[in-house]
Order: C-alpha cells, then sequence, then structure tokens
C-alpha cells in the first residue's frame, strides 16, 4: 500500500456539500483506504476575476491504485460533481489533488507529485499538517514545519467544522 495525500477544494454549488460528498467518493475508491481528514479551511480564491472563498481540506488514503489510475479516479470524482475545466484556476465545484503518493516523485505531462505548488500554498500545508504534523518530511527532505514557517497563514481560517462523508 502507497500513503497518498489529496487536496480538496470547492467554491461553488455549496462547497461542504462537495466536499463531503467527494468524502464519500474516495470511500468508495477500489483497492484504497480512506485514513484520515482534516479539518475544514476558508481561503480567499487564487486565480482570475473575482470568486467565492473556498473550502479546503487535505485527507490521506492507503492505495494500491498506480498514482495515474488514482489521478484518472479523482478526474472522475471531480466530473461527477460537476467540475468543468474552462478556466485554469477558475471556480469550481470540486477540485482534488494528488499532494504526495508516497515517497514518489512523478513528472508527466498530466501529474507532477509532490504537487508543484504545495510549499506556496497555505491552504494545502496546514491541514496537512493537522494529519501529518510539522515534523512530517516530504520526499525532498524538507519537513513540513519549515515549509509552514516561509508560507504564513494570512487570511486563512479553520472553519473548525469537521468533515465527514454525506453516506
Amino acid at each position: 500500500m502507497t500513503t497518498a495525500y489529496i487536496g480538496l477544494g470547492s467554491n461553488l454549488n455549496d462547497p461542504i456539500r462537495q466536499l463531503r460528498a467527494a468524502l464519500a467518493a474516495l470511500e468508495q475508491l477500489p483497492e484504497s483506504d480512506l485514513k484520515q481528514v482534516s479539518g475544514a479551511y476558508s481561503s480567499a480564491a487564487v486565480g482570475p476575476g473575482r470568486q467565492p472563498d473556498y473550502l479546503n481540506a487535505v485527507v490521506q488514503i492507503d492505495t494500491r491504485l498506480p498514482a495515474q489510475r488514482l489521478l484518472g479516479l479523482l478526474q472522475d470524482i471531480e466530473r461527477n460533481q460537476g467540475r468543468v475545466r474552462t478556466i485554469r484556476w477558475g471556480a469550481r465545484s470540486l477540485d482534488l489533488d494528488i499532494l504526495l503518493y508516497g515517497e514518489e516523485r512523478i513528472d508527466t505531462p498530466d501529474l507532477t507529485v509532490p504537487h508543484p505548488a504545495l510549499g506556496e500554498r497555505n491552504f494545502v500545508l496546514y491541514p496537512l499538517a493537522d494529519i501529518c504534523g510539522t515534523n512530517f518530511v516530504l520526499p525532498d527532505g524538507t519537513d513540513l514545519g519549515t515549509l509552514i514557517s516561509r508560507c504564513p497563514r494570512n487570511e486563512l481560517l479553520n472553519t473548525g467544522l469537521q468533515l465527514q462523508p454525506s453516506s
């Protein structure tokens, strides 16, 4: 089994409902077990134009799926929840990103792991720390606490919402 961390985000169509539905779908992934879920964080949108704030979280799964297959299944979940890819970094009903896939480094046209912007996104780092702690070491040898110290919390808000799947 490989331990993978997946970032979840939504700023359209009832984001809390979107994240809960995504968790329920993640629980149904073949050859995978949902292990941990961070709390939900609210963050300002990063991207073009005026957008609603995002709701973000991170989950840990243990999986036997190859990374490319996992990516395909995550994109299926996004589509099933109304995700339409039109504008890069535009508003979306659901965004699922593979942040880490074991100790692997993957660089293909459709998948880069560790996620290339991981160290710059407080809305990923803080929920990841909820699950792993700040002593967690990434594949490049950097500990999560160091990345957090370089990435201020700014307007990131821990909502206090504990996500549970909408089974």
